[in-house]
């Protein structure tokens, strides 16, 4: 039986007909992420800007399995654009507008979002390792994404949903993966985050006020001046977490149902 990793991977070639080459990346078994498909673009800056302009009234430019690899797309207003299993890794999107934007199955390789707003935006099973979203917004966005050695400090996620999805298992555990993303100053008050992965991740000054973590995987994680009055602990795995310069902890939920407790890191 395929891994829960390669189920997705597999999903995605499906998505995107690509025939799994040798594999030249440690990152993605049986994917070859320096081929054309993920290193190549199919149109133009002007020519995303152009196609926006020609839509009919409330159409929506369909982008569906697009490579736009490496594309300086910053600054623009793409609530219009659909980029499901779209390949944009490299492409710069900073500061664009991306609100309510379906990214399902995209692959965002070192994409950077800087400061862009993808507010309700759909990253469901969206590939965004080494991804930059620094400052970006997030807020009541789905994410079942993975951020696996992202830059998002001050980050939005307030009221997002990265929640595991207990209804697609054929895909293998599809939730929001932050492993060893580096969070400092992110905030996701009111966040779903039950079963997210946030191993090693760092959380420095963080606000989780009223996050729900229940079941999350946060071993390693440095939660050193995060917030957490309110946030619901239950089942999660505090194994080697660094908890100890928490704020609000007497006001968080169920810490003392937390797993590994007595194997954190409280000084």
């Amino acid at each position: 039986m395929l891994r829960p990793a390669l189920l997705v991977t597999a999903f995605a070639l499906v998505m995107l007909n690509i025939s799994p080459p040798i594999a030249r990346s440690q990152d993605f078994t049986g994917l070859d992420v320096t081929s054309e498909s993920f290193t190549k673009a199919d149109m133009s800056r002007d020519d995303v800007i152009q196609s926006l302009a020609e839509l009919p009234a409330g159409a929506e430019l369909d982008l569906t399995g697009k490579s736009l690899n490496g594309l300086d797309l910053s600054g623009l207003d793409l609530r219009r654009i659909k980029l499901q299993a779209a390949r944009i890794n490299k492409t710069n999107f900073k500061d664009s507008n991306l609100d309510g934007v379906t990214l399902d199955q995209a692959w965002a390789l070192k994409s950077d979002f800087s400061g862009a707003s993808l507010k309700g935006a759909s990253l469901f099973a969206t590939q965004l390792w080494d991804a930059r979203l620094d400052g970006a917004d997030l807020s009541n966005a789905r994410v079942a994404a993975d951020f696996t050695n992202a830059s998002l400090k001050d980050a939005q996620f307030d009221g997002a949903n990265l929640s595991a999805d207990e209804t697609n298992q054929s895909m293998g555990l599809m939730r929001g993966v932050l492993k060893s993303a580096n969070l400092d100053g992110a905030s996701f008050r009111k966040a779903n985050l039950a079963r997210v992965m946030m191993e090693f991740a760092s959380l420095r000054d963080a606000d989780l006020t009223d996050a729900n973590l229940k079941n999350s995987e946060l071993a390693a994680a440095d939660f050193t001046g995060a917030n957490v009055a309110g946030a619901n602990f239950e089942g999660a795995d505090l194994n080697s977490a660094h908890i100890g310069e928490m704020k609000n902890t007497a006001k968080a939920k169920n810490l003392d149902k937390a797993k590994n407790l007595d194997k954190a890191f409280r000084n």
